[in-house]
């Protein structure tokens, strides 16, 4: 089968809320280029959770089934395009008539669609401490729904209440409470940020199991066994606990994008959207997945990948 290179719907990012997007779109029977980089935020963890049936499995096999379901069940409405995307905007500007979007792959290739999917996610800003990088998802966990049961038990866990964390204790406070069901001791690292221990204490006045630490922090180490990370201080200390958790500062991958009145979302981490149907505020561009949604879980990626369909489907019928 030939491959067009103009369909109904362009959608960048081949993750769990593109690849859902693509199927409700199928069922529709629209036709769509689906980008994928090969680059994926989770790439890095061997087993994804909290998504029924595939709980603690594979996500790159749960990728390449969905995938699968699509190419082998609706060959004559999707379009895999292997390549990262370059550059996406609008196509009125010099060009009366066409209106609708283009893409631009990796290649060279160009594309037309009439609108516009960008589901291409998050890259997660880790901190320039020495070996946090290969401690990330071995032995650092970000999320404590996501992470950490696996490893409930332990003797204690240690949180790094930095950047984000540190900026929001509310979100540190939430992650403290939810580690607690997984160890009866709770490490609060601020890195010699006493401001951040003073702002914290008052949320966590009532538990007991909480601590507060602030050393100043010189590298992580990851242990041979388990999640287990040791802290490396700038004093020549140590302390080792079964696991750490950190949620870093993110980034939205969108420098492809190119002229599109999109507005980010009060906090910065996903872009604004209308509700039910994840328009951005660019029309006819709809976002999905962690570039559209606050909550940075596969479900909801693959549960808003189907609203925003439905969305599309209903602007591509009012056309």
């Amino acid at each position: 089968m030939s491959v067009p290179d103009s369909v109904d719907v362009l959608i960048v990012g081949g993750g769990p809320s593109g690849l859902s997007a693509a199927l409700c779109l199928s069922r529709a029977c629209y036709k769509t280029a689906i980008f994928d980089s090969g680059n994926y935020r989770n790439e890095q963890a061997h087993h994804m959770h909290m998504f029924p049936t595939w709980d603690h499995k594979d996500p790159d096999a749960y990728r390449l089934a969905a995938r699968k379901e699509l190419e082998e069940r609706y060959p004559h409405y999707v379009n895999f395009v292997n390549l990262a995307v370059t550059a996406v905007g609008r196509n009125d500007e010099g060009k009366p008539g066409i209106g609708g979007f283009y893409a631009v792959d990796a290649e060279g290739g160009t594309w037309q669609g009439r609108k516009l999917l960008l589901a291409s996610g998050v890259t997660d800003i880790l901190p320039e401490i020495p070996g946090y990088k290969e401690c990330w998802i071995t032995g650092i966990f970000h999320c404590p729904f996501c992470h950490g049961y696996e490893d409930r038990g332990a003797d204690s866990v240690g949180v790094l209440a930095i950047d984000l964390m540190a900026a929001m204790p509310p979100i540190t406070d939430g992650i403290v409470r939810n580690v607690l069901q997984f160890t009866k001791r709770v490490v609060v690292y601020t890195n010699g940020a006493t401001e951040v221990e003073e702002k914290l204490k008052p949320l966590l006045a009532k538990k007991t199991e909480v601590e507060f630490d602030n050393r100043a922090i010189e590298g992580l180490r990851k242990e041979p066994v388990g999640a287990a990370v040791t802290i490396q201080f700038k004093d020549k200390s140590e302390a080792t606990h079964g696991f750490l958790m950190h949620s870093p500062k993110m980034e939205m991958n969108l420098a492809y994008v190119k002229g599109l009145e999109l507005q980010k979302s009060p906090m910065g981490m996903e872009l604004q959207v209308s509700q039910p149907w994840q328009e951005t505020t660019e029309p006819g561009c709809f976002a999905v997945g962690d570039t559209g949604t606050m909550g940075k879980i596969i479900v909801a990626g693959v549960a808003y990948g189907t609203f925003a369909a439905m969305g599309i489907v209903k602007q591509l019928q009012a056309d």
